[in-house]
This record gives structure tokens, sequence and C-alpha cells, in this order.
């Protein structure tokens, strides 16, 4: 099978969904002609032209507002966020606004638009433009959230998030966009809510989301050099959340750890821990640890920068740790 960069999975994405449904379009900063900072959008302008990749001024509220009138419309629009650090800038018009489309009128209206950003440290950005704020989004009940782990994921959960009617966030990590992954060239699409073992393992389980899959089917290899057999679960989608997976995942292993990129305290690892220990807790032999982001702004220093995220030789030593009983936590 043929491999292609995260990069390109997306742009391949965006153009079948946008030559499949004509009320698709693209709209944000520099999506046209620059085919935005990363260069994902190469090549779709000349394609589907300026009436449907829409380069807007610096102003993410406006175009962010536009998007969701467009979409409780009949449209289905594709917001491209910059940086995921701007989602400041746009949570009333993504959680008061499109997040409530559906309630506030009785199911009369939808607001079917998806908001492309990213997310991830270590790409030397500062503070302001290297934060991982998925948990903002997945706390507000009406949005779901996507965050694909590979080329793979990130194409075939674009798909399904541009065809779905509520409205979706996918995040993409800054530093995954020219790793590259089997990518089937016929039409698939990934469903919301199911995950995807990646590895299968006996003793403990490695629950992680985003580039922090790769973090933890790297520790995984370390593990087994010392005979321990760790299972790697990606969830794909932390709203909706495939629990059934994990919990099945967990209640073999009975002992899991939770690694996702951003800040831990009152993060998604916080979340999946909860339930974890709530709906598997019988079968737990130690506490279900947390492994996110150090809870300081993003350094500008590398070397304080790299150690602010978990690391394959992090999440192992835990692991060790876990499999031998020692009181500890993340």
């Amino acid at each position: 099978m043929r491999e292609i960069t995260l990069s390109q999975a997306v742009n391949e994405a965006l153009a079948e969904e946008m030559r499949r449904d004509p009320t698709t379009f693209i709209i944000g900063e520099d999506v046209a002609e620059a085919g935005t900072p990363f260069k994902i959008l190469s090549g779709l302008v000349e394609e589907f032209g300026t009436g449907r990749v829409v380069d807007t001024p610096i102003g993410e509220p406006g175009f962010m507002g536009l998007a969701v009138g467009a979409a409780m419309t009949g449209t289905r629009p594709i917001v491209d966020l910059m940086f995921g650090d701007f989602i400041f800038l746009i949570m009333d018009q993504l959680c008061n606004q499109a997040a409530k489309t559906h309630y506030m009128s009785g199911g009369k209206l939808t607001a079917p638009l998806v908001l492309r950003t990213n997310l991830g440290a270590t790409r030397r950005s500062g503070a302001q433009h290297s934060q991982s704020l998925h948990a903002l989004v997945a706390h507000i009940p009406g949005l779901k959230v996507a965050m694909p782990s590979s080329a793979y994921e990130a194409k075939g959960l674009l798909k399904t998030a541009i065809r779905d009617n509520n409205p979706v966030v996918i995040f993409e990590d800054k530093l995954m966009y020219q790793d590259k992954a089997e990518v089937p060239e016929e039409e698939y699409l990934i469903p919301f809510g199911v995950a995807n073992v990646k590895r299968v393992g006996f003793d403990i389980t490695l629950v992680g989301t985003s580039s922090m899959v790769q973090v933890a089917e790297k520790a995984a290899e370390i593990l087994a050099l010392g005979g321990i057999s760790a299972e790697v679960i990606d969830p794909r989608t932390i709203v909706p959340l495939d629990m059934d997976t994990i919990n099945e995942s967990v209640r073999k292993t009975s002992r899991c750890i939770v690694i996702d990129e951003g800040h831990q305290s009152f993060g998604v690892t916080s979340e999946i821990a909860a339930r974890i220990m709530e709906q598997s807790f019988y079968h737990l032999d130690g506490p279900v640890i947390r492994m996110g982001a150090m809870d300081v702004p993003i350094p500008f220093s590398p070397a304080l920068e790299d150690i602010t995220v978990p690391t394959p030789e992090g999440v192992a030593a835990n692991a060790r740790k876990l499999m031998a009983g020692e009181m500890f936590h993340g």
C-alpha cells in the first residue's frame, strides 16, 4: 500500500469531500494562495477557486461566526484555525452558538461544521503557539472531538467529520504533518467512538491520544525488552469516547497508564482515568496513572520544553513501577 504524509492525507480528504459535496467550503487565514503556514491546503484553491477556499482577514471571531451562520443555513463549512492556541478567540461562536444550535432551536436547525486546528509542543514555537487545548472543547456538550494519530486516521476521521451533522473539532499534531503512514487510495471512513487497539498486550494497558499513541508504542517496545507485554489503545475520538474497548483491555491487564499532551490537571487523562476507576475498579491491581504535560506554560527554552511532555522512556519507567507495585503518582 502507498505511504503518504499526514499533511497529504488531510489535503486528500478535503479535496475528495469538496468534490463529493458542493456545499462544502474552506474558510480561514492564508488558506488560499498561501496554503496555510504548514502548506496543507496547497493546490485546493486552484481546483475549487476562491469562492470555496476563502481567505479571510486576521479576525478569528469573525470568520468563525460566518461559518456558524453558513452551517445553519445549509452549507458545510470547514474552518481552518491556524493554531489551536487561537481557540480562545472563538469560544463563544463555537461553544455557545454552534454547540447549542440544535438544542436551542428544538431540533429545527443544525450546525454541521468542522473546525480543523492543531496542538503540540516541542516545535520551538513558544508558549502561545504550542498548547494542546482539546480538553477545553471536549468539556462542552454538543461538540465532537477527534484526535488523529497518523495519516490514516487523519484522512478517515476528517471525512467522517465533514459528513457529520454536528459541529466537530479535529486536532492534528503539528509535529506529525510530515510523518508517513499507509493510506488506501480507495474511499474509507473511520467511525467516531471506535477505538483502535494498536498493539496487543497482557500486562499493562497504555491509552494514548494523538502523538502520544506513538509515545505509547515506543514505550511498549522498551517494555517488551524487559519482558513486559503492553497493550496500546488509540481512542481516535475523545468525544465520543469508546470506553468499551478501554475497559475490555484494562480488565484483561489490570493496570493502566493514560497519556495525553494536554496539561495533566483537569484534563483528558483525568477524565479517562476516572471513568476506568468507576467502571473497572474491581479489576485493577493498582491506581490508573495519568501522564500529561506539566502544568506550566510551554517554555521557550528547548531543553525545558522537551521535558514538559511525556516521553517513551518516562512512560516505560512508570509502567515498571506500576508492575512492581510501587506507590507513586503520575
